[in-house]
């Protein structure tokens, strides 16, 4: 396996930094805290780069909020600073190391997403029996830094990279979730060890599917299942056999240990292909795929609201939503909101 090395330049050189301010201000350029760091875009830029280059670099705090769209989760917001520290890094070695990924992995990739793995998983849908759906319990809580250290030393070997690496891991905040003992553990270990990335930084989106790069490699060849389709915790495997996808659930679950996760206790199912399932949002039959009741409503309580008390982006929010809608069997349902397929949406 090839390690990347002498990377550390490119990282804090002021072209790469100028590229990540501008990518980290993508659909922000109206916030007070992008327009007060872009009117001195060089003098900050420059900070930065000594920062960097003399090890002194120490990210700020997060600043916390909650939502409740889908569940309850906790999301962290860097300060714009250190999101460019984070889109510098990331602009190196994210192409470095996604050179590993397996095809079927499709989180925080170019040219991959939501939508081309929801087509991957109804074309498997519509070739194999039964299918075991799972996702990880707690995931982004329960990612443990040490491992994920580790797999970073992996394929880098810039030892500069590395010490920023962890200066990014070592400052997240505290990530709200259960302390679970694994085989080897003693009383107090998993309270000593340090673990949980904060939902919301273009650093933590890439290393939560890069940490799962091992079960991809596993699934695909110790399992030997061909058939998958994993976006960052959530995986499906297809057979025709239901007693191999339960199989593979235990030889998963123990897999999973050596990376202190544990799957969902009420979340891992095998069921047939013929019947609809959900998944990333859409429930996916052989024949044709549907928005959840559950999102169409939210949505169209979210809608009304807008009718009645625009706001500043609720036009880019609707069409958005309607991205995701235009990629399901939604025509009749767009025509009900007086909303057009491939069309831009209008409040007036």
């Amino acid at each position: 396996m090839k390690t990347f090395k002498n990377l550390f330049h490119q990282i804090a050189s002021f072209e790469n930094l100028l590229l990540a301010a501008q990518n980290a201000a993508k659909g922000k350029r109206e916030k007070s805290y992008v327009i007060e760091f872009f009117f001195k875009l060089e003098e900050n830029l420059y900070q930065i780069q000594n920062e960097l280059s003399e090890s002194t670099y120490q990210p700020g705090r997060y600043r916390t909020f909650r939502i409740y769209d889908p569940k309850p989760r906790m999301i962290s917001a860097a300060p714009f600073r250190d999101r460019v520290v984070h889109h510098a890094l990331m602009n190196i070695i994210g192409p470095l190391l996604e050179r590993s990924f397996i095809f079927d992995s499709y989180a925080n990739r170019v040219g991959k997403g939501t939508h081309k793995a929801i087509r991957r998983y109804q074309k498997f849908l519509r070739k194999y029996s039964f299918a075991l759906k799972c996702d990880i319990k707690q995931y982004f809580p329960s990612i443990d830094h040490t491992i994920l250290k580790s797999l970073a030393r992996k394929r880098l070997g810039c030892k500069k990279t590395l010490s920023l690496i962890d200066t990014i891991i070592d400052a997240s905040n505290f990530q709200e979730g259960e302390n679970s003992y694994f085989p080897q553990d003693d009383l107090f270990t998993p309270f000593d060890r340090r673990k949980g990335l904060p939902i919301g930084n273009l650093t933590s989106q890439f290393f939560a599917n890069y940490y799962l790069d091992p079960l991809d490699h596993f699934v695909q060849q110790q399992l030997g299942c061909c058939a998958y389709v994993r976006y960052v915790d959530d995986f499906v495997l297809f057979s025709n056999s239901k007693k191999i996808l339960h199989h593979w659930k235990k030889r998963i679950a123990d897999f999973l240990q050596q990376y202190r996760l544990n799957l969902h206790p009420t979340r891992c199912n095998v069921y047939s292909a013929q019947n609809g399932n959900q998944f990333l949002g859409q429930l996916i039959f052989r024949t044709h795929r549907r928005l959840s009741s559950e999102n169409v409503h939210k949505f169209k309580k979210r809608f009304n609201e807008w009718q009645k008390y625009p706001c500043d982006n609720a036009e880019q929010r609707i069409a958005s939503w309607m991205g995701h809608a235009n990629q399901a069997n939604s025509f009749c349902l767009l025509g009900s909101l007086g909303l057009q397929r491939d069309e831009s949406p209008s409040l007036n």
